[in-house]
């Protein structure tokens, strides 16, 4: 009730007012200080009080409105308890006194014209605090809000991620099945233990790029087994790169869409490189396939890269770039660059 962000202004005022009542003042300085201080804090007791009291007021009543005329009630009543407790042992009580009353009619009168401006000035300063800290409030609670819906968007799209490259894979294993292969025993052996690694992986918010890559690695040494003649690979990253984080499935996501789109409608088949590079605070990516190609239809933007672009955004917003271009004969180059970060918003 008494904090000095709400004492200093009323004591600046009596400073200001003592230099008023000096030139006629008779007694000492230290006296006058007194008083005027004295009134000062009754007028600020009061209006602290009847802030919070009584909890209840009548419709009519604004409570503003109680606090502005107590502060005026206070200021004769301050004044007198004032004038009282430091003239008790005068003779002369001070209402009998000329010079004494004319000081206490001085200060009471001052107090009344002047304390329901500053209770007025003070209880505006308080709407302006309260209308700040709310909309303070109503920023951070919109920025949670924002937060998390972007959360809840970005597992709705690796939600989407699952079925997607679960089926396109499982589909692989049933062609061996159906043709026959002896090899689709080991293939579905080497798939159920990918499975076993990566599914866990699809429901976490971020993932290293180190983590990627081993799940790139398992995914295309399964597609190798699959077919053994029509697919060479390898993957390279920089040390300096495996620690950073990336959104879940972002690189497989390429990798997967190089497959399908690129070496498997190939005769020939084809060879997927995948390299990654940090280079201050960017970080680069890309997976370049000998497959079809653009112009025959192979690595186009169909449902994985979408949902990645998407997810880019949600992650990096502008800050993230996913280019497809043509390779000299054949083939396709997806780059990806985004910022090089340890942990992720």
């Amino acid at each position: 009730m008494l904090g000095w962000r709400r004492v200093r202004f009323p004591l600046g005022v009596c400073l200001f007012l003592s230099l008023l009542f000096l030139p006629d003042w008779h007694g000492p300085v230290a006296m006058l200080y007194g008083r005027l201080f004295f009134v000062a804090l009754g007028g600020v007791l009061a209006f602290g009080l009847f802030e919070r009291w009584p909890r209840r007021l009548p419709r009519w009543l604004a409570r503003w409105a109680l606090q502005v005329a107590a502060v005026a009630l206070a200021m004769p009543v301050s004044a007198a308890v004032v004038y009282l407790v430091t003239s008790y042992r005068d003779p002369v009580p001070f209402w009998l006194d000329a010079d004494r009353f004319e000081g206490f009619v001085g200060m009471a009168g001052f107090g009344i014209l002047v304390a329901p401006w500053m209770a007025i000035a003070a209880l505006l300063r308080q709407i302006s605090g309260h209308a700040r800290n709310q909309a303070l409030a109503f920023d951070l609670e919109r920025s949670e809000l924002e937060r998390k819906a972007l959360d809840a968007r970005l597992r709705l799209l690796q939600a989407q991620v699952e079925p997607h490259f679960l089926f396109n894979t499982l589909a692989n294993v049933r062609e061996l099945v159906d043709a026959g292969s002896p090899k689709a025993s080991p293939v579905l052996g080497s798939l159920i233990a990918y499975l076993r690694a990566a599914v866990p992986r699809l429901h976490e918010p971020v993932a290293t790029l180190e983590q990627e890559l081993e799940l790139v690695r398992a995914y295309l040494e399964v597609m190798q087994m699959r077919m053994p003649d029509r697919l060479q690979f390898s993957v390279r990253a920089d040390d300096d790169a495996l620690p950073l984080h990336c959104p879940p499935m972002m690189l497989l996501t390429l990798v997967e869409n190089a497959v399908r789109h690129g070496i498997d409608p190939s005769e020939e088949g084809g060879t997927i490189e995948v390299s990654v590079s940090a280079k201050g605070d960017r970080c680069h990516a890309e997976v370049r396939d000998t497959g079809v190609g653009l112009q025959n239809g192979g690595g186009g933007p169909g449902t994985g890269l979408s949902n990645l672009r998407e997810r880019l955004l949600l992650s990096f917003r502008d800050d993230a770039r996913l280019r497809l271009d043509p390779v000299a004969p054949h083939g396709v180059r997806a780059e990806l660059e985004f910022p090089a970060r340890r942990g992720m918003a």
